[in-house]
């Protein structure tokens, strides 16, 4: 069922996706002609993987057929509501939780790209400062605000911070 909607989602921003990608495959070779450097083939496919995750999440947060009514300020009062074998469980909390999980795991790593350290608070202060933004402009598009989904949008960039943590900790002592 997840695979399916997965499936169907890429299929709908895939002309956006494929467009992109042929824009920034000739901008890549016209930069390593003009510049005469060699591209990292690893990094520019993770580049890739973070574009896509990031047209997806906007997709996400912006179409979603699930009509509210009024924003919620009040910490677990969404999450407390639902039963845990519901069909809305699975969809508000464990899709908030899972929907950021690569978020925590591509944020951690472009950290440590660029710095090679990887600082779990960075990473979740920017987590957790997407989330806040996504909120905020979905109350200006007719959705609603809800502070639950920061919550459960901050714990799965959590687990995606450590997945990368213990993966890198894992390869480091492979090495």
């Amino acid at each position: 069922m997840i695979i399916f909607k997965l499936y169907s989602l890429i299929g709908e921003i895939l002309p956006m996706i494929l467009l992109f990608l042929i824009m920034a495959f000739l901008l890549k070779i016209a930069h390593f002609q003009l510049t005469h450097k060699k591209g990292n083939i690893w990094i520019e496919f993770k580049v890739v993987v973070y574009i896509i995750y990031a047209f997806l999440l906007f997709h996400i947060v912006t179409t979603t057929d699930f009509i509210s009514y009024s924003n919620n300020f009040i910490p677990f009062k969404e999450i407390l509501r639902y039963k845990l074998t519901s069909h809305l469980f699975y969809r508000n909390v464990i899709g908030n939780i899972a929907v950021f999980i690569p978020f925590g795991y591509l944020i951690t790593d472009s950290i440590y790209m660029l710095t090679k350290k990887s600082k779990i608070y960075m990473s979740l202060i920017y987590t957790f400062i997407t989330s806040l933004s996504i909120e905020v402009i979905q109350m200006f598009i007719g959705r609603s605000f809800d502070i639950d989904d920061i919550i459960l949008n901050t714990l799965g960039g959590l687990i995606g911070i450590l997945i990368y943590k213990l993966l890198h900790l894992f390869t480091r002592r492979k090495k």
